[in-house]
């Protein structure tokens, strides 16, 4: 199942951005992030899609979701300015950035590459 993220659990699981300027993952393995609005159209249509995803993979992976109205500074600390915005975390690289509702095919082939997730 895919977890909300509020600030403060961002900053214990993900990433520190206030304490640190380099990019150090603290999950414990590769993460997806959508960031997302309750009001969008393109998010809702993801939404279940990243669902299966957590359900398929959950052992394999994070799938975290941020709310962009209701965390504002997350999102401008990743510059996300169009949404659904999806962040790839690889184990010891730097995450990836994919904009707009990707398709469940699409998704898994980001996971593969990027991820590293069979």
């Amino acid at each position: 199942m895919t977890q909300q993220l509020t600030k403060e659990e961002f900053l214990e699981k993900v990433f520190n951005f206030e304490e640190k300027k380099d990019w150090e993952y603290q999950g414990d393995k590769p993460a997806l992030i959508d960031f997302y609005a309750d009001w969008c159209g393109p998010c809702k249509m993801v939404a279940p899609v990243l669902e299966e995803i957590s359900e398929e993979y959950g052992d394999k992976m994070h799938v975290y979701k941020v709310n962009t109205d209701e965390q504002q500074e997350l999102s401008m600390a990743f510059g996300i300015q169009s949404i659904p915005s999806l962040l790839f975390i690889p184990m010891g690289e730097k995450p990836q950035m994919a904009q707009g509702a990707l398709p469940k095919e699409t998704l898994l082939q980001a996971m593969k590459e990027v991820l590293k997730v069979e």
